[in-house]
């Protein structure tokens, strides 16, 4: 690779050369495209470890893409040691997917190289993962496929020879809800309220089947909700903000309420930090609209929704929360937009965007969270 630098701290966007300075690495067409293909075989290689081995069983490793980049790109030996624990993570992950009746056949995983950065002898990629798994039984009544949409910053740093090591990955999204992530989400900090109601922690074991929902008893269209679910799950509709950027606390309760509120929903306008309102728009929305805590004290003290004793008792138009740490403060909202004829509940989100996720899916992600479902 030839002596040369970029100045320090400019953009590079995906696709241009950079200008070169003396003294140091580049970082130019050829150069981002490795970064990008090492960024798709780093994401191909997780999300391939929760599927089945073609031919070999369920026990058989899939081989790792990433082993292919030495040379001038590659991982660093501590970052192939973070991937190594991370695949192993993951693999315990399926194993618990498998005990709670889900399988992948067949995955997919596509990388979007946004941009680059070089400072010095760091070169900074952000991109975005694009991943979809096919369930494994293709039953009557559940959805073939689930994926979502994830964002990435990679890190590499040139060693003395010029070379690039790739030396850590992060997760982006407010959400690190993803199937193939291990990272710990963000938490919330918990809100303040005059004495909101409190929800009733949902069990997260598969209990004897229960009565179907009665899809006509509110008048909602639970129907619509799916669908604006399904719609806007990764294209955002630009008639609500979007609260996905970092720092802007995720987009998740608003992402629900606009599913809900096409679905039948009404606004009750008043301030918007009373919990008992509930609005949104492209101007102006209530905490409760916005807000995952606030969303639960507004429906449940409106009587819109009611506590379910069990996860798998929800189906279409429900919500599902989830409190990370257990401190009693709700971090993530999702919507129901499939059941199964099996009884499992999917599931539809902002932050990380994802579409179909089984209920089980979630739980073998993070069997230690706290639960809360609501019958809408």
């Amino acid at each position: 690779m030839a002596a040369a630098s970029l100045a320090a701290g400019v953009v590079l966007p995906s696709g241009t050369a950079g200008a070169a300075v003396a003294d140091g690495p580049t970082v130019d067409r050829a150069t981002k495209a490795i970064f990008q293909r090492l960024a798709d075989a780093v994401f191909a290689d997780r999300t391939q470890s929760l599927v089945d081995g073609a031919g070999g069983g369920p026990q058989q490793a899939h081989p790792r893409r990433t082993s292919g980049f030495t040379g001038q790109v590659r991982l660093s030996a501590a970052q192939a040691s973070e991937e190594g624990a991370t695949l192993d993570a993951l693999r315990a992950r399926k194993s618990r997917l498998a005990q709670l009746g889900e399988k992948y056949r067949r995955a997919s995983t596509e990388v979007v190289l946004d941009g680059a950065m070089l400072t010095g002898r760091r070169a900074t990629v952000d991109v975005t993962e694009t991943t979809s798994l096919t369930y494994e039984k293709a039953e009557p009544g559940r959805p073939g496929t689930t994926g979502f949409q994830a964002h990435h910053r990679l890190t590499f740093q040139a060693d003395r020879d010029d070379a690039w090591q790739l030396t850590d990955v992060r997760d982006t999204d407010d959400g690190y809800l993803a199937v193939n992530q291990v990272a710990r989400p963000r938490v919330a900090a918990p809100a303040t309220s005059d004495d909101p109601p409190s929800a009733t922690r949902s069990a997260t074991t598969r209990p004897a089947p229960a009565n179907p929902k009665n899809f006509t008893a509110t008048g909602y269209d639970y129907a619509a909700m799916a669908t604006y679910a399904t719609k806007y799950w990764s294209r955002y509709n630009p008639n609500y903000p979007d609260f996905s950027d970092a720092g802007a606390g995720g987009d998740c309760t608003n992402f629900v309420s606009q599913a809900l509120k096409a679905g039948g929903w009404q606004h009750v306008p008043g301030y918007t930090t009373d919990f008992h309102k509930w609005f949104g728009n492209a101007e102006i929305q209530s905490d409760s609209f916005v807000g995952v805590n606030e969303f639960s004290w507004f429906a449940l003290s409106s009587k819109r929704a009611t506590s379910l004793a069990n996860v798998y008792q929800m189906d279409v138009g429900d919500v599902l929360q989830l409190d990370f740490d257990r401190d009693g403060s709700k971090d993530h909202s999702m919507i129901v937009t499939s059941r199964s004829r099996q009884g499992v509940p999917y599931l539809t989100y902002h932050s990380t965007d994802t579409y179909n996720r089984s209920v089980a899916s979630i739980i073998a992600s993070y069997p230690s969270a706290a639960y809360y479902a609501y019958r809408t």
